[in-house]
């Protein structure tokens, strides 16, 4: 969906949520959807900023909030730091490399065996995209950065 259809298309779900629409949040919306990746809520006030620096960081984090609420972003928690947003409309999951800060995506079907395993065997439904899944990448595993500097064994490093 071109940008511009899809920034009206969450406007409008704000609006018919009984949410206002305000420059502010016009903006931040736009800034939002405009950034590629994965923003924290400090990263997307630094962008709106430079166009607009009277937007307060708490008018981005309501925003957020509201947008989290309606299902058009999702936040992901990388560890004991910060929390990182995207449009709800691409599921995937998170694989965050706790030594370069390097995020990857994954699609929700590598998960899906463990996905179903936890619901058959306790009963419980996970929300695996609130969180990601912490450890170190390829290339800091093999610069020995990773783990206190010996490469880390595994499906990538394993025989191959």
């Amino acid at each position: 969906m071109p940008e511009d259809a899809l920034v009206d298309r969450t406007l409008r779900s704000l609006r018919s949520a009984g949410g206002r629409i305000t420059k502010p949040r016009e903006q931040i919306v736009r800034t939002l959807i405009g950034g590629s990746g994965h923003l924290s809520a400090e990263e997307l006030a630094e962008r709106v900023h430079q166009s607009n620096p009277s937007i307060h960081i708490t008018t981005v984090y309501r925003t957020l909030d509201a947008l989290e609420r309606l299902g058009v972003v999702n936040h992901v928690h990388l560890g004991h730091g910060r929390a990182i947003y995207h449009l709800a409309n691409d599921a995937h999951y998170h694989l965050y490399c706790q030594e370069c800060g390097k995020i990857e995506e994954v699609p929700p079907s590598l998960f899906a065996g463990v996905d179903r395993k936890i619901t058959q065997e306790w009963g419980f439904k996970t929300v695996l995209s609130h969180f990601a899944f912490i450890g170190f990448c390829r290339s800091c595993q093999e610069s020995g950065l990773a783990g206190g500097g010996e490469p880390l064994a595994g499906p990538a490093s394993a025989g191959g």
